[in-house]
């Protein structure tokens, strides 16, 4: 995935490189939402994402967070 493209005839800017383990701070950022925000967004799916192992989300729940919540862009002015 480039981290530029085109969405609805804006330039998008994706803020991830690559899938690694991040930490609940990290994915706030990323997002650029609060930690009681993304507790929120991932109530509904913290059966199929699991609980963290110790301070970071696995490789394979933060795939799975980007696919349950969508990729984070910005769009860029």
């Amino acid at each position: 995935m480039s981290d530029s493209q085109l969405f609805n005839g804006e330039l998008t800017h994706f803020d991830i490189k690559e899938v690694r383990p991040y930490s609940s701070k990290e994915l706030c950022g990323i997002y650029g939402i609060s930690y009681k925000t993304l507790r929120k967004w991932l109530q509904p799916f913290q059966q199929e994402i699991g609980d963290r192992r110790g301070r970071f989300y696995t490789v394979l729940q933060v795939e799975t967070i980007f696919c349950k919540l969508g990729l984070p862009y910005r769009i860029r002015d």
